[in-house]
């Protein structure tokens, strides 16, 4: 039961930090409203498999009212944040409605960062939401449709090109997975190319793919990469992406899909509240029990 005495809660954001904050604060005297802008929690770890139809979105979302449902000191509110209010302590939505509040969680999560090429984006999307993940989904797979069609044979090495840039954890990932799709999802699929000719590139500015983790677990990708039929390219940055392809260390890759891995930044929310903005290396724990 929630009363007008118990202090208010507002968490920004219903990820993984988010939650694991509404969880914690759940059956306690304290009246908790949490606001995201989607009104599902997304798994955000397994974008990757939904970009290459290897899992359907239903598989990594689940309505947030649902995982909370339990509790009931705990509101949530569907809506996006617009600004925030510090000295009259207001979250303000961008339908008018503001939320007043006595402590503050802004768990807003990052996006990509594309290191001051924003027009990149829109060549090489990353898997940030389900919306991403359908839009690398459909040109993975549009490219091996235009493949098919075509009687060029370059032009069907270059559509059955995937260059996935960053070495990270998702561009790792990434490539794996695109590799499976095309030596199996799709081996059989088409009669005029063979998937499994497909050449699937991960690019990696650094001296070895997965950086933060001890260098053991890196070459063991690394060597499994190799496996898949992945060529891994190190220390060689990424200087233009356009719907061609990509330039790397003044050469041309032409590719029918790009998807970008490669670096993310802390959501802008910070920035009403004058905070500095960092994004951690690694996380302790992404487990959140459904």
């Amino acid at each position: 039961m929630m009363t007008s005495e118990q202090p208010h809660v507002v968490i920004v954001g219903a990820g993984f930090g988010g939650l694991a904050c509404a969880r914690a604060l759940g059956g306690k005297p304290v009246h908790v409203t949490i606001v995201d802008r989607r009104n599902y929690h997304l798994f955000v770890p397994l974008l990757y498999q939904v970009a290459t139809a290897a899992l359907s979105p239903a598989d990594i979302a689940r309505p947030i009212r649902r995982i909370l449902g339990k509790f009931s000191n705990i509101e949530v509110v569907l809506g996006t944040v617009t600004g925030i209010d510090t000295a009259a302590r207001h979250v303000r939505l961008a339908d008018g409605r503001e939320l007043p509040y006595d402590k503050l969680v802004v768990a807003a999560g990052s996006d990509y960062s594309y290191f001051g090429h924003p027009e990149w984006a829109e060549f090489a999307p990353g898997p940030r939401s389900l919306e991403d993940a359908r839009r690398i989904r459909a040109r993975l797979l549009t490219a091996f449709e235009r493949a098919e069609a075509s009687r060029d044979p370059d032009e069907q090495d270059a559509l059955m090109t995937t260059v996935i840039v960053g070495g990270g954890p998702t561009g790792v990932e990434m490539a794996g997975a695109v590799a499976e799709l095309a030596r199996h999802a799709l081996a059989s699929d088409f009669q005029n190319i063979d998937p499994r000719r497909a050449k699937i590139i991960l690019i990696e500015a650094g001296p070895r793919i997965l950086s933060a983790f001890p260098e053991k677990l890196s070459d063991y990708a690394k060597t499994a990469l190799d496996r898949l039929g992945v060529t891994v390219i190190l220390n060689e940055a990424v200087e233009s992406i356009d719907a061609r392809g990509v330039v790397v260390a003044g050469r041309r890759i032409d590719a029918g899909s790009v998807i970008w891995g490669a670096g993310i930044k802390a959501s802008p929310v910070g920035d009403w509240l004058g905070a500095p903005l960092d994004v951690p290396v690694a996380f302790r724990s992404t487990r959140i029990s459904w």
